[in-house]
């Protein structure tokens, strides 16, 4: 080697090897960075947000089978079918749930420890409404009392370990952005040296021989800087494409989701109220804990429901959230109306004020059923919002794995083959 550089022929073979090398280093090194921020693109879009949503549905679903069921219970004996209907389809819903996240999370993790701790605990709390159930239907008080431990267990054991299963599954979420999102900054490097390398060579070749270009120097110079430009403009894109199903999509979802869980939590609470008739105080021995716990909801309600509206990036998505904010509003009015009949011994006029019936369409639980069904829309959109965005950014890095290959092996070919025009004179 250090024979061969003394000659100028010697000289050229070397830079012609490292030139090449250095092409193939890029577009090798280009390959392999974006066939990762690709592979996490597509787990964001077909993998983590799915696992994240369908979490927050598990969620949902338990706490929308506890609303029901506390709103079967008030009924009387004779539920009402769509009511019963509602808990069977969630229970159902988050059972079915349960077993897609089981089959999709990996064998170790938090994910997987709280799967398993919902599968246990799900048996025992429809058990304990069964049970609530048929000792309502023979009319007995003690029907009251199991299914308050029903919902104790909802709210300190069930609801909790779904919030870390969404929680976990969520921060997984943004560990694939993270990476789909992150710059390459190896491949721009190797390009910005294979690009500089190929700079100084033409120069070289033009003081040697005052020819201005080689061809094929100037044909891996070309195909190099395509790639860069291409690497460059296609991370950008697919990095636009991913914040905004983040910060438009994913943080307008997680919101919304904050807000259904609020409201079928003030929603059960509410219902609690008229079932345990005060027999169950909040920490200062003087209020009634569910009505307690029915203000904090509400407020927790409100709360989300302005950072959904500011959120909100079109008339679309603000459309549905303004109907819940108005269906919130008209809820609170009507639970005050409910509250005051209670507390001056009108329990039947509450109750109907509550789960209303045939004559009394203007309950609480209509308003209720106003924003569930507004904020559902709500999700929908932005549910649309974030795929459209996130396939977007990933859209944007198709292709480039296997053009920056090819361009890099016509790259490295041409630089060899402009070499190789240089060691022709010599022979």
């Amino acid at each position: 080697m250090r024979e061969a550089a003394t000659t100028e022929p010697g000289r050229l073979r070397i830079i012609g090897a490292v030139l090449a090398a250095l092409v193939v280093l890029f577009g090798a090194v280009t390959v392999w960075e974006i066939s990762d921020r690709a592979t996490a693109a597509d787990d964001v879009v077909g993998h983590s947000q799915p696992l994240s949503a369908d979490a927050a549905n598990i969620y949902r679903s338990l706490a929308d089978a506890d609303t029901a069921s506390s709103s079967g219970f008030l009924a009387g004996a004779q539920e009402p079918r769509e009511v019963r209907q509602r808990y069977e389809k969630d229970i159902a819903n988050a059972s079915r749930l349960l077993v897609s996240a089981a089959a999709n999370t990996g064998a170790g993790g938090e994910s997987r420890k709280e799967i398993a701790l919902l599968g246990e605990e799900l048996p025992r709390y429809t058990g304990l409404i069964e049970q609530a159930r048929a000792t309502n239907r023979q009319g007995l008080p003690l029907g009251g009392a199991y299914l308050r431990y029903a919902n104790e267990r909802m709210s300190t054991v069930l609801l909790p370990a779904a919030q870390r299963l969404y929680e976990a599954e969520t921060g997984r979420l943004y560990t694939d952005y993270d990476d789909a999102r992150s710059w390459p900054f190896a491949s721009i490097g190797a390009g910005l040296l294979g690009i500089g390398a190929l700079a100084w060579a033409q120069r070289r070749n033009y003081r040697r021989t005052n020819r201005v270009f080689n061809h094929g120097l100037v044909a891996a110079t070309a195909a190099s800087v395509v790639v860069l430009l291409w690497l460059v403009v296609g991370t950008t894109v697919a990095r636009s494409g991913l914040s905004e199903a983040r910060s438009d999509g994913q943080e307008s979802l997680k919101v919304l989701n904050d807000a259904r869980i609020a409201s079928l939590q003030a929603r059960a609470n509410e219902n609690l109220t008229l079932v345990a008739r005060g027999a169950v105080l909040a920490e200062d021995k003087k209020s009634d804990k569910y009505d307690v716990d029915y203000t904090k909801n509400m407020k927790e309600l409100d709360t989300r429901l302005s950072a959904a509206l500011r959120l909100a990036d079109d008339d679309s998505g603000e459309e549905p959230v303004s109907k819940a904010v108005a269906g919130v509003t008209q809820w609170k009015q009507r639970h005050a109306s409910a509250r005051e009949s209670d507390m001056r011994g009108d329990y039947d006029l509450a109750l109907v004020q509550v789960v209303g019936d045939k004559d009394h369409k203007d309950s609480s639980g209509a308003s209720f059923d106003t924003v569930d069904a507004s904020l559902e829309q709500a999700v929908v959109h932005e549910q649309r919002e974030f795929t459209q965005a996130a396939r977007g950014g990933l859209g944007a890095l198709g292709g480039l794995t296997t053009g920056a290959a090819a361009l890099a092996v016509v790259g490295a070919a041409a630089a060899l083959l402009g070499i190789g025009r240089r060691l022709s004179e010599y022979r």
